[in-house]
């Protein structure tokens, strides 16, 4: 338990013992609640944070922790500021606030805090990048909004999540990536690593074709790497190898064609890929993650 605290560094941990974000033990008036204890408060008389950077939840995942409530409790109170009598503000916590709400409680355990708007961003946002579960995506997302909304420098703020500035700098470079390369990192069809070596080459397209291989090839980052460089030469070349020089030369999607290709993907619930060469010519990719997948898609092709 301390080890998980100490590790929070200059990052959350900081923020909440920060003397302009927290009063300590002060009765607010005509308040029965002391600011900065733990107290239970009324699930309806908190409103959730404005500020959360988090728009996506597990359905699943908040099922099995509203089980867990249900039988254990809420281990970790969340955390709240105050508003105004008997009102509060979620600052962190909205996972747990969410479960205990499918739960059926009424009530939670909740720190009491004191922050302004601009604290409350910090402290919303510097919780959100602390989850273990967060993609990259919304880690770039979230550093970026700290620099972008809070007026910090990338100095400043790697001080603040206890990072290093260049790893910062790396997950900033993944926003510049195409939206479709960043959806595929925010899905899990390619890995940071992937991502960070198609950084590296300067064409869009150029990068949209080698992510098409690296989720049709299952290609390494040692590949995806070797491809940036231009290190793989002609005489080496392997049947996947072939298969990436073809599918670098693919032409661009027009946008009527990204259109369809939407309509595809929502159609068979896929990662379907279109390839299309310089004369028009081209192939339809549905990949599927098991013989189920396969026998579903196969069903849907029959119908």
């Amino acid at each position: 338990m301390s080890t998980k605290r100490n590790a929070l560094g200059k990052g959350l941990s900081a923020l909440l013992e920060n003397a302009n974000t927290d009063i300590t033990n002060t009765r607010l008036e005509g308040d029965t609640k002391l600011v900065g204890s733990v107290s239970t408060i009324e699930i309806s008389k908190i409103e959730t944070n404005p500020f959360q950077p988090r728009t996506q939840f597990d359905v699943d995942a908040l099922n099995e922790l509203a089980g867990s409530i249900k039988e254990h409790g809420i281990i970790q109170p969340i955390t709240v500021r105050k508003l105004g009598y008997d009102k509060y503000q979620l600052i962190s916590g909205e996972r747990r606030f969410r479960a205990s709400q499918i739960a059926g409680l009424t009530a939670v355990p909740a720190y009491i805090r004191i922050a302004n708007d601009q604290a409350m961003l910090e402290m919303a946002l510097v919780e959100n990048i602390q989850r273990e579960n967060l993609d990259a995506i919304e880690v770039a997302i979230s550093y970026k909004r700290l620099i972008d909304e809070c007026s910090l420098t990338q100095e400043q703020l790697s001080q603040k999540v206890s990072k290093q500035r260049s790893t910062i700098t790396n997950y900033l470079r993944l926003l510049k990536l195409p939206v479709e390369i960043q959806l595929g990192i925010r899905e899990g069809d390619i890995t940071m690593g992937h991502a960070r070596a198609l950084i590296n080459i300067e064409d869009p397209d150029k990068q949209l074709a080698i992510y098409q291989q690296i989720v049709l090839n299952d290609l390494s980052v040692r590949d995806v790497e070797d491809i940036a460089r231009g290190a793989k030469s002609e005489t080496a070349s392997t049947t996947k190898s072939k298969t990436e020089k073809k599918e670098t030369a693919k032409t661009a999607l027009s946008f009527e064609q990204k259109q369809m290709l939407d309509d595809l993907r929502a159609v068979f619930n896929a990662k379907v890929l279109i390839n299309k060469d310089e004369k028009g010519k081209g192939k339809i990719v549905i990949p599927f993650k098991s013989d189920n997948d396969l026998k579903r898609i196969l069903d849907l092709l029959d119908a």
